[in-house]
């Protein structure tokens, strides 16, 4: 019924955020979210606008008011992170992010006096760890997730070394970045007004490249150099949080430095695990199970409970234990290595390479096409579509697997796109 209560902007944006790929399911605690974020007539307005970039001109043709009036209102949602602001070739592109990783965690990536955080991240709380329902869609829903895992780098030996793509590593990420910013952990800060955070650092949160541009320039990131971040990441390291990051080869957004407790891809790895809501590294541990002490400390460690301790059925020591994998829900993090004194736990490769998108274009493209909303993202109505991301939306189409590409056509039902599928057999 939430649907039928909420005031017509609230509703409006509602609707138009669910046209995303990972969508954002109706409920009173939605509109909730949106009315401490948000005035009803911003949300109307932000309901109107493209799911792909656009200018300021675009904007002001849709809502029909001048275009220094409408830059002038992108710009103070900008200033609120409800909008991000591109540079690009010295103009400015403005783009309307998913709730998640967009909006929801950029109100919580600072403490702000000008909104309630407590009641906002309470709210967060019950929309996103209660009723689930928006998390089963994020992380649940499809083969082609939101974000990766990278392997923490100082667990890896030089044999390890070998198998590691350039993309795969986080000090890759940060050393490519053109801006890096830091922010408070949006995770734990909403835990925090749940009354159920943990004391893993605050401000590690990392953003790069045009997301992190916006956040920096409107004060949601501090802008930090290539050495700071790395003495982020070795921080996280210590503490043995998950790195978490943006699921593209390439312009990675966000690299999280995860708990398992607070930090919501942990969460649903663990109550989901065996659907795979989470991309893995390319490595699995391995158990030598005559080293083991059975001292539990990597089941201890483990974020997501695919470490267990189980009985060494060792009729001498019918009390002793020895560490079990579950390989299914492993994230290949190797944080568990970190707390193994005796040298019983090595990294392994997978079978397969963990297929990772080129871009984020193409993650979002893919998410689209098994989630079926890919009509949402090419014919987008609420303005004038645009020649370039209609090129890049096709191209991230033509580098899919055969099968992904019927499933496209399929949706769109366009005899263009079937065209240009067939063309690429």
């Amino acid at each position: 019924m939430a649907h039928h209560t909420a005031k017509h902007g609230y509703s409006s944006l509602a609707e138009r955020l669910n046209r995303f790929p990972l969508g954002a399911p109706p409920s009173e605690s939605l509109y909730k979210i949106l009315s401490i974020l948000m005035s009803e007539k911003e949300a109307g307005l932000i309901a109107q606008l493209p799911i792909k970039p656009f200018r300021a001109e675009t904007a002001a043709d849709i809502w029909k008011v001048s275009v220094t009036e409408a830059r002038n209102q992108l710009d103070a949602l900008c200033d609120r992170a409800l909008l991000l602001d591109i540079i690009e070739n010295g103009q400015m592109t403005y783009v309307l992010p998913p709730p998640m990783a967009g909006f929801f965690e950029f109100s919580m990536m600072r403490t702000r006096g000008d909104i309630d955080q407590a009641l906002l991240g309470q709210l967060y709380y019950q929309y996103l760890n209660v009723e689930e329902d928006f998390i089963k869609n994020l992380f649940v829903n499809g083969e082609t997730q939101l974000g990766r895992v990278f392997v923490n780098e100082s667990m890896l030996s030089e044999d390890n070394n070998l198998y590691v793509l350039d993309y795969e590593r986080a000090t890759e990420v940060i050393k490519t970045a053109s801006h890096i910013g830091v922010s408070m952990c949006y995770c734990r800060h909403k835990m925090e007004h749940a009354g159920t955070a943990c004391d893993a650092p605050m401000d590690i949160c990392m953003t790069f490249n045009n997301v992190g541009s916006s956040l920096i320039r409107h004060g949601y990131a501090r802008q930090i150099d290539v050495s700071e971040c790395m003495d982020l990441l070795d921080q996280a390291y210590d503490h043995n949080l998950v790195q978490f990051g943006e699921n593209s080869k390439t312009e990675v957004s966000f690299i999280c430095n995860c708990c398992g407790c607070c930090c919501e891809a942990m969460i649903a790895a663990r109550k989901f695990g065996i659907m795979n809501p989470v991309h893995t590294s390319y490595f699995l541990p391995e158990i030598d199970a005559d080293k083991c002490t059975g001292c539990g400390k990597c089941a201890e460690l483990c974020p997501v409970e695919a470490m267990m301790m189980v009985s060494a059925n060792d009729p001498q020591k019918p009390k002793k234990k020895l560490a079990k994998l579950d390989e299914r829900i492993c994230l290949g993090c190797a944080v568990c290595l970190r707390g193994c004194k005796v040298d019983a736990l090595k990294l392994n490769t997978r079978e397969k390479r963990v297929i990772t998108p080129e871009t984020g274009v193409h993650k979002v493209v893919m998410m689209a096409v098994e989630r079926g909303g890919l009509e949402h993202l090419i014919f987008d109505n609420r303005a004038l579509f645009s020649h370039r991301a209609m090129a890049a939306i096709i191209g991230a189409i033509l580098k899919m697997p055969p099968i992904k590409r019927w499933m496209a056509g399929e949706q769109v039902k366009s005899r263009y796109l079937y065209r240009l599928i067939q063309e690429k057999k």
